[in-house]
């Protein structure tokens, strides 16, 4: 009997172990499922931060090419419009030093002597150096002389009492010359 006892015991010792084992088994399959589970969510999850990430940086790229683009354009804009007030400054300068008052005596005199004898002409003038009252001495009867604060330098020759006009003011010839050479410059600062 205590043979069968002893083969008793073993079978149930047997079975005991063969029942541990195959629930160690199970348990450790959940547990590699479960693993594998976490293991996949996990690459998921890292794939979508990945993914996001990428899609970040790719906006945040092309705003960044876009600011950069803007900001170029903003600089040459900004170039050219110092370039042109550069230009502007020193074509008024030159004018101004060129449109002295014995040059548009000079060239008024001239404007005078061209005219029809019968046309009437009012110029109008800047004071400056008793300019207004040199010339008037110069010109023949017909023509009218008018002091203006608003010109600076140059003057205006009309033949219809001021209905038109030929601009010689400084402001008129700088605008003329920068007109002329703004198709220069542009082909310049392209």
């Amino acid at each position: 009997m205590s043979e069968d006892l002893n083969a008793l015991i073993e079978k149930i010792q047997a079975e005991g172990v063969e029942i541990a084992q195959a629930k160690a088994r199970e348990i450790e399959a959940q547990a590699r499922k479960e693993a594998d589970a976490i293991i996949a969510k996990a690459k998921q999850d890292a794939q979508a931060i990945l993914s996001k990430a990428r899609a970040e940086a790719a906006r945040t790229e092309e705003s960044t090419m876009s600011l950069l683009k803007q900001a170029g354009r903003d600089l040459l804009i900004n170039l050219k419009k110092e370039v042109n007030a550069a230009l502007e400054r020193i074509v008024n300068m030159r004018v101004k030093e060129a449109l002295t008052a014995d040059e548009a005596s000079r060239l008024i005199i001239s404007f005078i002597k061209d005219a029809p004898k019968d046309a009437r002409q009012d110029i109008v003038v800047s004071l400056e150096k008793g300019f207004l009252n040199e010339l008037k001495e110069d010109v023949k009867k017909g023509v009218t002389l008018k002091a203006s604060d608003d010109i600076s330098a140059g003057f205006t020759i009309s033949f219809d009492a001021g209905k038109s006009h030929f601009d010689f003011t400084d402001k008129a010839l700088t605008e003329y010359i920068i007109n002329h050479l703004k198709p220069k410059l542009k082909e310049i600062l392209k």
